[in-house]
Order: C-alpha cells, then structure tokens, then sequence
C-alpha cells in the first residue's frame, strides 16, 4: 500500500513518525510532504525523513488561502505522480481536497475544535475525521473517536523514553528546579483575534526566583529575554518538559505535552476553556491549570512552584491517565491495517 503523509506543523511530524516507521517496517511506501513552519525541517531532517516541501507559511489570512491554493496544485501534482492509496494529515484542507479529486481515501486527524475556517475547508472532503474522545463537537458520520489524545501517539510509554543527558547538557541536576516557558507566534487561522500570555518579561523574573527558568518562542523576542532564550535541539524538547518542574505558556500542544509527561502545566490564552482534552486534562485529572488571564496563571505557578510535592503528585495523575488512554499510534495502524486489506482485494 502506498500512503501519503502531508505535515503542516512542526507536532504533526511528532505525530505522525511513528506510523510511518511502522508502516514502512511492515512493507508500505509512505511519502512525507511537508510545509515549512517554524522547526518542522528541522524535525523531518532529525529524524531522517525524506520529504518534499509544498510551501513556507506566510502571514496573515489572505496569505493563508493563498498558501492553501499553491499546496493543493504542487500536493495534487506530487500525489499523481506517487499514486497513493491513502492520504492523511492533521485537519489538512490540501490532503482532503486532493483525495476526493483522485477518488482516494483520507483520513484527517484533528482536535481542535475552534479551527472553523480548516474545518470548513477540510471537513466536507474527508472520508474520515478521527477525533479524541474529548472532543466537544459532534462532526457527523465521518467522526471516529477515540480515548486518548494526539500526543499520546508520541508520548505513549511505549514510544517516549525521556534520556536524562538533556539535564548534563544544560548544566543542570535531577534535583534543580526547571520551569520552562513558551511562547507562540498567533499565526494560525484559528488564532486570529486570540491571545496568550501578555506578561512575559514580569513572568520570567518572578519564576526565576524559583528555579531556571528556559523561554523557547516562535516569535522574536527583546533582548532582555536573551537570558532565557534556550539552545536546544528541537528534538529534544519532550526530555526537557520530562525533567521541568513547570511548563507555562500559551502553546497549547507544549500544554498537553507537559502534562501527559506528568510536569504540571499551565496553559494562558483566551481560548482556555473552549477546547475539549485542555478540559478533560484540567478537571478530571487535574494535570493542567487554563487561565485566559496571564496574572492568574503566574500566580498559579508561584503556587505550584512552592509545593515541594507537585512533580510526584503530577506523576501518580499521570500513570492513572496512561492507564485510561490507549495507544494512538497502535489506532492508527490498525485503520491502515484495515485500509490495506481492503487494497488487497
């Protein structure tokens, strides 16, 4: 079977490397496109991906649509030239419009639910829209859910080994306390109008007091934040958040991760309460604190910070959460699997 893999984000390659390993272990051709957003290259090269870039992501709405169009010619092209069997991406309008021109099966992966304009775009064409469990919109027919969460196809047990070298790396013990902040540029169609934390200079003072404080930012920062400002490999993120004692910031993947990690999260923007895992994450298993105000969340984390129990509590939540959820990947595969058969006959 023959399988095409569009990645529009940098989490998505986090995503979606794992079935693509396992699907071509088994034997399937899997091609990887790709847009070029932030670290996204950076992932695929580290991971030793090939790939072919559709486009690099520009500013603004206008130029959004007009990316989109530009990557359904040069996706339609590459996809009639490879011939897959299947095409799949993360609430990807480009894969879900080229499938239903070919006549071929998509399968579109998304947890977010005030994505309107990708809805809208994305949704009519697909044959399938997976879905966390979580998730607090019924999309019809097409909809498959399912008990877990996006991350969990990265950050399962069965995939994730934290490699405490991270720690030595950065001059840093078992025993220091790590807060790590993040910031995100606010350029994604269902950004517009939205906004995440507003006190980042005061932010990263206070918590310094506490521990060490590491910034990574999709957007440019003033020089005083050079401080902060961390050196790292972009792979190398999830072993940071493993070891931190607290993740805050507006990056709401980083959020989920931090928490499905067993690091107590902290999640500020004036989307929090508007989606369905941030929800569950926060009041069923109290792994995660949303606060669409930025003052809140710092006082939160000075809380949080002062409790000398915290990361052993947050691990206990942790294993009970990996005990209800199941294995992203391992669902995928298994719909691959299913699709495979059906090639076959």
């Amino acid at each position: 079977m023959k399988i095409l893999i569009d990645i529009g984000h940098p989490a998505h390659v986090h995503f979606f490397k794992n079935t693509a390993w396992a699907l071509e272990k088994k034997g399937h051709e899997v091609l990887v496109t790709a847009r070029e957003k932030d670290v996204t290259i950076d992932l695929l090269d580290s991971y030793g991906f090939k790939y072919e870039i559709l486009s690099r992501m520009g500013a603004g709405k206008g130029n959004l649509m007009r990316e989109w169009a530009g990557r359904d010619i040069k996706l339609l092209k590459i996809a009639r030239k490879f011939n897959p069997d299947v095409l799949t991406g993360i609430l990807n309008p480009c894969v879900a419009h080229v499938a239903w021109l070919m006549n071929k099966k998509s399968l579109i992966f998304t947890d977010t639910e005030h994505a309107k304009l990708a809805n809208r775009a994305t949704l009519p064409f697909a044959d399938l829209v997976f879905t966390p469990a979580s998730y607090a919109c019924d999309l019809g027919k097409k909809q498959v859910k399912y008990n877990g969460y996006h991350e969990l196809a990265y950050l399962h047990p069965a995939y994730f080994r934290p490699d405490p070298g991270i720690l030595s790396s950065l001059g840093l013990n078992k025993d220091d306390k790590i807060i790590v902040l993040r910031f995100v540029s606010w350029g994604a169609s269902h950004d517009v109008g939205q906004h995440g934390v507003t006190n980042k200079l005061e932010m990263a003072r206070e918590l310094e007091k506490y521990g060490k404080v590491f910034i990574t930012s999709e957007r440019k920062l003033d020089s005083e934040f050079d401080r902060y400002r961390i050196h790292l490999r972009s792979d190398k993120l999830h072993d940071l958040l493993y070891y931190a004692s607290l993740y805050v910031g507006d990056g709401g993947t980083t959020a989920v991760e931090s928490a499905i990690l067993g690091t107590p999260s902290i999640y500020v923007s004036s989307l929090a309460g508007t989606m369905g895992n941030f929800t569950e994450l926060e009041e069923k298993y109290g792994l995660m604190y949303c606060f669409n105000d930025s003052g809140q969340a710092l006082q939160k984390a000075v809380e949080v910070l002062n409790n000398e129990q915290a990361k052993q509590e947050w691990g206990l939540k942790k294993d009970q959460l990996i005990r209800d959820k199941i294995d992203v990947t391992g669902f995928i595969l298994s719909y691959m699997d299913l699709i495979s058969s059906q090639v076959r006959k």
